[in-house]
């Protein structure tokens, strides 16, 4: 199964040879297909009664032709967990409204967040299939998810990645828990009970990244600007442009709309984090990327600062927790032993308790500067 070695380009006659291309590791195949089942089964903790709905999830359409691929389970995987984190969103948090509601079931369910699934516990090496590119493809996935950092899982999951999550990942992972609807006679309860674990960290309320789009208004408000969201259809994917003072500083697709919204809101707070040009300021000497670059730093920069003068460890405190669940903020304090005395600063309202507490240590930074 595995795809035949890259060719290595000649070398040419006026100058050095051209190097090698950079090749990753193929993503591997389980050809014992008892064992690959059996992987399934223990990662579940659930026995399949009929096996062979198992072995049709976990078969691609380019195997063989007389091989039944998971398309049809597929199609019913995608429904039944859309109906499965419906309930339960609509059960833990009965003070939403459809609009959050849906933001949220969008958020778990997208085809980036359950890529990541796959890739956490290693599904797609149990996968039958027959096409080189596709291993390709799903390869370069792996790798960028693998550098992505473990504490924005709850986050990262749904969108911003560099590298488009193969749809092929998301298949596998509603194939399956189709396969386990199917099983159990449809029974949802059961599915969620089964599978439930697979998609931790669920995005709640509390954790889902519209912080990005809350940032961006904020900022903006500040500077007396204004961020707009311009949407668009290309190939059945939407895509999303943001525009801050008429500058075009953010760009997001996906197939939903919401989460559309939501990478572009991220590209563009991650690209005026790191622009040098003054977009939301003119004549002033710190714009929105440096205060942006500056705030999600703080942190570690007091622990450094702490560690250098021998003073203990900055301590951080949720002093406060507000608003709905849908626009939460926190304020954090911090407060710092130094051969001065105690000192303690509060950190700005955020929508992120780790937002916060930047907020609160850029603030400390800024009084033990003073002596």
């Amino acid at each position: 199964m595995a795809p035949p070695p890259a060719m290595k380009p000649a070398s040419r006659k006026r100058g050095p040879p051209a190097p090698d291309p950079v090749e990753l590791p193929p993503p591997g195949f389980v050809a014992d297909r008892a064992e690959a089942a059996a992987r399934v089964e223990r990662l579940l903790r659930y026995q399949f009664r009929d096996g062979r709905l198992l072995e049709e999830a976990l078969t691609h359409q380019s195997f063989a032709d007389d091989a039944v691929s998971y398309q049809r389970l597929e199609f019913v995987g995608d429904s039944a967990l859309g109906l499965a984190f419906s309930n339960f969103l609509y059960l833990t948090n009965p003070t939403l409204g459809p609009g959050p509601l849906s933001t949220l079931r969008a958020a778990n369910i997208s085809t980036e967040k359950l890529a990541r699934v796959a890739v956490r516990h290693d599904l797609y090496p149990l996968l039958r299939r027959n096409c080189p590119r596709l291993d390709l493809l799903v390869g370069q996935f792996i790798e960028t998810v693998k550098q992505e950092p473990e504490d924005d899982l709850g986050t990262v999951p749904y969108g911003g990645s560099v590298v488009k999550a193969p749809k092929v990942l998301a298949d596998i992972v509603e194939a399956i828990a189709a396969a386990v609807y199917v099983d159990c006679k449809f029974d949802l309860e059961k599915l969620w009970k089964v599978t439930r674990w697979l998609f931790e960290p669920i995005i709640t309320a509390e954790t889902i990244d519209e912080q990005p789009v809350t940032m961006l208004h904020e900022l903006c408000q500040k500077h007396g600007k204004m961020a707009q969201f311009k949407t668009w259809q290309k190939g059945g994917m939407t895509v999303v442009n943001v525009f801050v003072a008429g500058e075009l500083v953010g760009i997001g697709s996906s197939e939903q709309k919401v989460i559309a919204k939501l990478n572009a809101a991220r590209d563009a707070t991650r690209k005026l984090a790191g622009a040098k040009k003054q977009v939301l300021t003119t004549g002033v000497g710190n714009g929105l990327g440096d205060e942006i670059g500056e705030l999600r730093e703080c942190k570690q920069k007091l622990n450094e600062q702490c560690s250098r003068q021998n003073w203990p460890k900055p301590i951080f405190k949720l002093e406060k927790e507000d608003g709905p669940a849908h626009e939460r903020k926190f304020v954090c304090s911090v407060q710092v032993e130094t051969a001065k005395g105690n000192f303690v600063t509060i950190g700005d309202p955020m929508s992120r308790v780790k937002d916060s507490e930047n907020s609160a240590a850029q603030k400390m930074l800024e009084v033990i500067l003073k002596f």
